[in-house]
C-alpha cells in the first residue's frame, strides 16, 4: 500500500531530516574512511561512496528511510579486487557492477534474496566479520602482516599480540595504545546510557579524541609525531581535487575471467547485503512502509556506476546509520540527502585535519564491527534453534573464510538443502512438489484472507507465500493454514514471524494454523518442522531477584510470574516504542484486575550488527477513562534540541515553572492544557522525574533505561499508584 506525503507535510519534516542526517553523518564518516582503508583504497573513495549513494538513493530510489554508504560485506571482495586486477581496474568492475545491478532491478530479480536460507546468510554474515576482524586487528594493534588468506589473518592474532608487547619503537607503541582505546571506547559506549554523550556516536569520539591529542602533542608537548607515519591517515584530497583528478577506470582487463569474477562477486554481494538492510530497516520505519526493492536496487546500481566513476566503491543501504536515521527522527529520504550534504562540508572544510587520525584508531571501529557480525553468542541462539541450523552455518563460514564468498553461499545452500533432505528421510519431498503450486490464495466475503500451503514450505519456494503476503493489505487478517504441509524451514518460520509483526502494528493479524501437526526439533518458535517427532528438554530456575519481587509483589497484593511474555499489545501504542522493537516481557507484578503491572523488558534499538539489546523496568497503569495522548519527562539539552527539530514543547501558561522543568509534548495541545490541571501539575512537581507517556488509555511509567533494583521499583510502584489515584480524582 503506497503512502504519499503533502508538500506541507514534506516542508514539516525538514527539520527532524535535518537534525538525524547531521547525527548519521557522525557515524557514516569515520565509517567510510575506515572501509576504504580495509578495501586497500583511499579514504576519499569511501567518503565519494557515501555522498554519492545519499544523493542518487535519496532522489531515485524506493526505500523511505535508509542510508546508502560502502558496504562491510565487500571488504573482502574488493580486497580481492585490488590485488588482482588493480585500482583502476577495480574501478571499471565497480562500474560494471553498477550497470548488472541496474539491470537487475529493471528485470524484477529482487526476490532472488528470498532463496538463501536465513543460517547461511548468517554463516556469510559471521565470515565477513571474521575477514574484517582478522585484517584489521593487526593494523589496530601497529603491527602489519601479510597473509594468504582470513584464517591465516585470524590465526596469527596472537602472535601479534605477543609482538606489541615486546616492541620498543614509541611510535608503534602509541599507534597499539591508540587503537586498544578506541577498541574500549568502542566496547563499552554503548553501556553509557547519557542522551547528551549519545548525540555523538562512539566512532566520532575517536575521531574528535584522535584530532584533539594530535594538537596536544603538537602544540603542547612539541612531538610533532607521537605516532609512526606509517600508522596515521593519508592525506584526504578536498572534493575539488577529487573533481580534477578524477580516476580513470582500466577496462582493458574486461576479457578476462578475473574481472568478471569481480563483476559477480561484487554484484551478489552488494545486492543482498542491500536486501537484507532493506528488508530490515522496513521492520523499523514508524509508518511500516514497505520499500520498492527493485527501484531501490536500480538506484543502487546508478549509484554504484557513478561512485566508481568518481573513484567510489559500490554503494549498498546500510544498516546502521539507517538505525541512527530513524532513531533521530529521520522519516523520508531527505536523511539520506542531508547526510550526503554533511559529510560534503566535511570534506570541503576539514580535509586536512582527517590526515591527523591514526590508522590504528580507524581499524579499531572495523575490529569492533567485524566481532558484532561473527558475535559468539550468534551460535548459541543457532543451537537453541536446532543444532542442524548450526551446520549450515559453520559450513558456510568456514567455506567463505578459506575459499570466498560466492563458494561459501553455495556452500550454506547445498548444507541446507542436504540436511532437509536428512531431516525428511526423503529427497521425493522436494523433487517432486519443488515446481507444484502449492499455495491457494481465497479473499473470503468478509474481505479477510485464507492461505492454504500444501507439500513443504521452505527458502526454496517461499517466494510464492511471500508473493501472496505482499498483496494483502496489512490491515486485513490472515490465516495461513499449514495442515497439509509436510516440513516447514527455519527460515519460512523467522519469515513469518516479522509478517506478524507488520500485520500486528498496521492494524490486521495474520495467524498461523497447523503447525501443531508437526513436530518442532527444539522449543524456539522459529524450529523447523516436519512430521518427524524429536523431543526437547528446558530447565529453569528461579533467581534471587525473583523471589525478592514475589516477596515485594505480596507486600504490595500483586500476582508474581516469571514466565516470559511476548504478547505487549498495549505497550506497543506508547510513542516510545514506535521505533522499538519489544523482544518480551517478564518478571511481571500485577494486580487482580489487571489495571496495574510493573515488569522487566527487553526491547531492541537497530537490527543486524546495528542492534542494541536494552533491559529497563517500566510500570504501565490501565487509567479508568480516556485521558489525552501525551509524553512528559524532565528538560534538558536533548529536548531542547529536539523543540528544534520540530517537537515543539507544550507549555503550561498558568505554571511557569512546571514549563522550565518538563518536556510535555502531544497533538493535541489544548486537551493535553486542560488535563493538566493544578493538583497534576504539583504532583509531578513535588515527585522524582519520571518518563511518564500516555496512549490515551493508559500510561508507561519508567526512570532509566535500565532493569531496576527491587528498593527502585517499590519507589515506582508508590508514584504509580498515587499517579492513578491523583487521575482518577481529577
Amino acid at each position: 500500500m503506497k503512502q504519499k506525503n503533502t508538500i506541507g507535510e514534506t516542508i514539516a519534516s525538514i527539520p527532524r531530516n535535518l537534525f538525524s542526517g547531521l547525527v548519521v553523518s557522525l557515524i557514516a564518516l569515520p565509517l567510510s574512511l575506515g572501509l576504504a582503508m580495509a578495501c586497500d583504497a583511499p579514504p576519499i573513495a569511501g567518503v565519494i561512496t557515501s555522498i554519492v549513494g545519499g544523493i542518487v538513493v535519496a532522489i531515485c530510489g524506493g526505500s523511505f528511510v535508509t542510508i546508502s554508504g560502502p558496504g562491510k560485506g565487500l571488504v573482502g571482495v574488493v580486497l580481492v579486487a585490488v590485488s588482482t586486477l588493480g585500482l583502476n581496474a577495480t574501478f571499471a568492475a565497480i562500474i560494471s557492477s553498477g550497470i548488472l545491478l541496474l539491470i537487475l532491478g529493471y528485470l524484477r530479480l529482487g526476490k532472488l534474496a528470498d532463496y538463501f536460507p536465513s543460517s547461511a546468510i548468517q554463516g556469510v554474515l559471521a565470515a565477513i566479520g571474521l575477514i574484517i576482524l582478522g585484517k584489521q586487528f593487526h593494523i589496530m594493534m601497529g603491527h602489519k602482516i601479510e597473509r594468504d588468506n582470513a584464517l591465516e589473518y585470524l590465526v596469527a592474532i596472537p602472535e601479534t599480540i605477543v609482538h606489541v608487547l615486546n616492541v620498543q619503537d614509541p611510535g608503534l607503541v602509541n599507534a597499539s595504545i591508540a587503537g586498544v582505546l578506541s577498541l574500549l571506547l568502542m566496547i563499552f559506549y554503548s553501556k553509557i546510557r547519557n542522551k547528551y554523550l549519545q548525540l555523538v556516536p562512539a566512532p566520532m569520539w575517536i575521531v574528535i579524541g584522535s584530532i584533539g591529542f594530535s594538537y596536544y602533542c603538537e602544540l603542547i608537548l612539541k612531538i610533532p609525531n607521537p605516532i609512526s607515519e606509517q600508522y596515521m591517515m593519508p592525506s584526504i584530497p578536498g572534493l575539488t581535487e577529487v573533481v580534477n583528478d578524477l580516476p580513470s577506470p582500466d577496462f582493458g582487463l574486461i576479457g578476462r575471467v578475473e574481472f568478471w569474477s569481480s563483476v559477480v562477486a561484487l554484484t551478489l554481494i552488494a545486492s543482498i547485503e542491500s536486501l537484507l538492510s532493506i528488508k530490515a530497516i522496513d521492520k523499523l520505519d514508524p509508518k511500516k512502509r514497505r520499500s520498492n526493492v527493485n527501484k531501490d536496487i536500480k538506484a543502487l546500481g546508478l549509484a554504484t556506476a557513478l561512485s566508481g566513476f568518481f573513484g567510489g566503491l559500490n554503494v549498498v543501504t546500510v544498516i546502521a546509520p539507517s538505525s541512527v536515521n530513524i532513531s533521530n527522527g529521520g522519516t523520508n529520504r531527505f536523511g539520506n540527502l542531508f547526510h550526503a550534504f554533511f559529510l560534503t562540508v566535511f570534506i570541503l572544510l576539514f580535509n586536512t585535519e582527517l590526515a591527523r587520525i591514526p590508522l590504528s584508531a580507524l581499524m579499531a571501529i572495523l575490529v569492533y564491527t567485524g566481532y558484532k557480525l561473527a558475535a559468539p553468542k550468534m551460535l548459541k541462539r543457532l543451537f537453541l534453534i536446532g543444532k542442524e541450523q548450526l551446520i549450515i552455518f559453520l559450513s558456510t563460514l568456514l567455506v567463505t573464510l578459506q575459499v570466498g564468498l560466492i563458494s561459501g553461499i553455495t556452500a550454506g545452500l547445498l548444507a541446507t538443502f542436504l540436511i532437509h533432505v536428512v531431516v525428511n528421510k526423503s529427497i521425493v519431498l522436494f523433487l517432486k512438489n519443488l515446481v507444484k503450486p502449492n499455495v491457494l490464495m481465497y479473499k473470503e466475503d468478509s474481505g479477510n484472507y485464507f492461505i492454504s500451503v500444501k507439500h513443504f514450505c521452505s527458502f526454496l519456494n517461499f517466494n510464492k507465500l511471500k508473493d501472496k503476503l505482499s498483496v494483502i493489505p496489512e490491515q486485513k487478517d490472515v490465516i495461513i493454514d499449514f495442515t497439509m504441509c509436510a516440513f516447514v524451514d527455519h527460515s519460512v518460520m523467522e519469515n513469518l514471524n516479522d509478517y506478524q509483526e507488520l500485520f500486528h502494528k498496521k492494524g490486521g493479524t495474520l495467524e498461523v494454523i497447523g503447525l501443531e501437526l508437526l513436530d518442532a526439533n527444539s522449543g524456539h518458535p522459529f524450529a523447523l518442522r516436519r512430521l518427524l517427532p524429536l523431543s526437547n528438554l528446558i530447565n529453569s530456575g528461579a533467581t534471587k531477584r525473583e523471589n525478592d519481587l514475589q516477596d515485594l509483589g505480596e507486600s504490595f497484593n500483586l500476582t508474581f510470574n516469571n514466565n516470559k511474555s511476548v504478547k505487549n499489545n498495549e505497550l506497543e501504542k506508547f510513542i516510545f516504542f514506535k521505533t522499538k522493537k519489544i523482544d518480551y516481557t517478564y518478571n511481571r507484578l500485577v494486580n487482580s484486575d489487571g489495571s496495574v503491572s510493573v515488569f522487566d523488558i527487553s526491547f531492541s534499538e537497530g537490527e543486524f550488527i546495528a542492534k542494541e539489546v536494552i533491559r529497563s523496568t517500566m510500570m504501565y497503569i490501565n487509567t479508568s477513562s480516556d485521558i489525552p495522548e501525551f509524553a512528559l519527562t524532565k528538560e534538558g539539552l536533548l529536548e531542547r534540541l529536539y523543540a528544534l527539530a520540530g517537537q515543539k514543547d507544550i507549555n503550561i501558561p498558568e505554571f511557569d515553572d512546571f514549563s522550565d522543568r518538563f518536556y510535555l509534548i502531544g497533538d493535541n495541545p489544548k486537551k493535553i492544557r486542560a488535563f493538566f490541571t493544578e493538583k497534576i501539575v504539583r504532583f509531578f512537581e513535588s515527585n522524582p522525574y519520571y518518563h511518564v507517556e500516555s496512549n490515551g488509555s493508559g500510561l508507561l511509567v519508567f526512570s532509566k533505561e535500565r532493569v531496576a533494583g527491587v528498593k527502585e521499583i517499590k519507589q515506582m510502584l508508590d508514584f504509580g499508584l498515587r499517579l492513578q489515584t491523583q487521575i482518577s480524582k481529577s
